[in-house]
């Protein structure tokens, strides 16, 4: 899978079941049968859906964590509080638990936005809000991250 592009406003049902988005079952097709990883946001209120061979290549690296250090299995402990496998329904539906809804402060309207290698869920007012009212500076973060990629070391 390459990276995943585009940001789709949805609706979750009284059961917290929502439709995922066409354009994404398209870039996911491979990765449908696989099935999903849901998870707690670290920096954010919201919620993550990994492909599950993207989180599995993840989870390579915490795994590398040595659990005789404190800090490291509070870490471990915390990074997969909550986190559930998903599979889409026959209608194309991923369920969002209860606790998880609760988190993110999701009722009934929902954003999915690409981020990368996961889909990231949000309720709709407060993804709108973190994108309007962000006091990061876009152009510096830019430039502070990304700036320096023309001064890669010539092979």
């Amino acid at each position: 899978m390459d990276s995943l592009f585009g940001v789709y406003e949805c609706n979750a049902d009284a059961k917290g079941r929502v439709m995922l988005p066409v354009a994404f079952k398209k870039q996911l097709t491979k990765e449908l049968k696989s099935g999903f990883v849901m998870k707690r946001s670290i920096f954010s209120k919201s919620i993550e859906l990994y492909p599950m061979a993207t989180w599995n290549e993840m989870v390579k690296d915490v795994n590398k964590l040595n659990k005789f250090v404190k800090k490291n299995v509070e870490f471990i402990r915390m990074f997969n509080y909550g986190v559930m496998p998903v599979d889409l329904d026959s209608s194309g539906r991923i369920l969002i638990s209860k606790d998880m809804m609760k988190f993110a402060g999701i009722t009934k309207n929902v954003m999915m936005a690409a981020a990368g290698d996961r889909i990231e869920i949000w309720d709709t007012k407060s993804y709108e809000k973190f994108i309007t009212d962000s006091t990061v500076n876009f152009e510096k973060l830019a430039e502070d991250v990304m700036g320096g990629i023309n001064n890669l070391p010539s092979e």
